[in-house]
């Protein structure tokens, strides 16, 4: 028989029925078919199935989900602004954009990973960016072009909301 547990999930209440033994990326994945978090590894190393439990970065591999009982839980799913209109979040934006990702298998993690360290230091450099994203690997990429999409996030997160930027290559408009 299973333990009743409720955790907010990317901003809705859920209660699931688990079994002690189980590991939250089980809960999200199979339970609340929250298959953006991936399982690369089965031993904590890949830092794919990173999420967020109340603000702060989880490899929810090593988490039981008895543990995030009471618990907010984001997910990648979770990133993007519903009030926006399922708007990308500036991070996903900036992967996408600086073509930090190529098979995408690691970047929920990466996102996820990035989104902790921006919350904690809004303007890291890329010494810090790299530190942060040490317990992520991805196999595709050389991992620049990751930097470089923290670093665009970090850059578009200090924006005012709604301030527009020119696009590559153009003027800025002249001021009157």
């Amino acid at each position: 028989m299973g333990e009743l547990i409720s955790m907010t999930v990317n901003g809705a209440t859920r209660e699931l029925d688990v079994e002690p033994r189980r590991l939250l990326v089980q809960a999200l994945r199979e339970d609340l078919d929250l298959t953006g978090t991936h399982v690369g590894c089965d031993t904590s190393q890949c830092g794919a199935c990173t999420v967020h439990v109340d603000g702060k970065a989880v490899k929810s591999c090593t988490m039981l989900a008895v543990q995030a009982d009471g618990a907010t839980v984001t997910t990648i799913e979770g990133m993007a602004a519903p009030g926006d209109g399922g708007a990308l979040h500036p991070l996903q934006n900036a992967f996408w954009e600086q073509h930090g990702l190529q098979c995408g298998f690691c970047t929920p993690g990466m996102i996820m990973t990035a989104a902790d360290l921006l919350a904690r230091s809004p303007d890291p450099t890329d010494d810090e960016i790299r530190h942060a994203l040490h317990g992520n690997i991805c196999r595709c990429t050389g991992y620049q072009n990751i930097v470089a999409a923290v670093r665009a996030a970090a850059v578009a997160m200090a924006e005012p909301r709604g301030a527009a930027t020119p696009a590559s290559g153009a003027a800025a408009p002249a001021s009157a």
